[in-house]
This record gives structure tokens, C-alpha cells and sequence, in this order.
């Protein structure tokens, strides 16, 4: 009589089996979901590096391109033709 204490009816171990597999389906299923959230983030994260490294580049090149100008304009020739360009003259 005591085995019969421990023993489940089969009904009951069906159920719970099939509690088991709804749970895991739920696990696997949310799971899934949090993969896919992460894969998107990761895709956003690295559309906005590219934009902020096209970026970098273009700001770059200003300032390389400023760097010219500046020592155009810091040259003893600028100083000249502006002088000129302002009226006046060399003897």
C-alpha cells in the first residue's frame, strides 16, 4: 500500500508533461524574441557607427581643407594681393 502513496494516476503525469512542454515552448518562444530584439539594436548600433564614421570624414577633410586656406592666407602672398585688391601700390 505504500508504493501506491508515490505512485501518479496517469491523467495527472499527462498533465503535468504537457505543463512541462507548454512551458518550454514559452521559454524557447521568449527566448526567440529577445534574440531578435538584440539582432535589430545590433543592426541600429551599426547603421548609426557608419553614419557617425561618414561623418568623421567629411569633418576631416574640412578641416584639412581649412588647414590649406589658412596657410594661403597666413602667406606673405595673400597679404600682398589683398593689399592690392584694396588700392595699394608698390613702388
Amino acid at each position: 500500500m505504500s508504493n501506491q502513496k508515490w505512485l501518479m494516476p496517469e491523467e495527472k503525469a499527462k498533465r503535468l508533461a504537457v505543463g512541462a512542454i507548454v512551458a518550454g515552448v514559452l521559454i524557447v518562444l521568449f527566448l526567440v524574441a529577445v534574440i531578435i530584439v538584440q539582432l535589430v539594436q545590433i543592426s541600429v548600433a551599426e547603421r548609426e557607427r557608419e553614419n557617425i564614421d561618414r561623418e568623421i570624414e567629411k569633418y576631416e577633410q574640412l578641416i584639412e581643407q581649412d588647414e590649406k586656406n589658412l596657410d594661403y592666407y597666413e602667406s606673405q602672398l595673400w597679404m600682398y594681393q589683398h593689399a592690392v585688391e584694396q588700392g595699394w601700390v608698390t613702388p
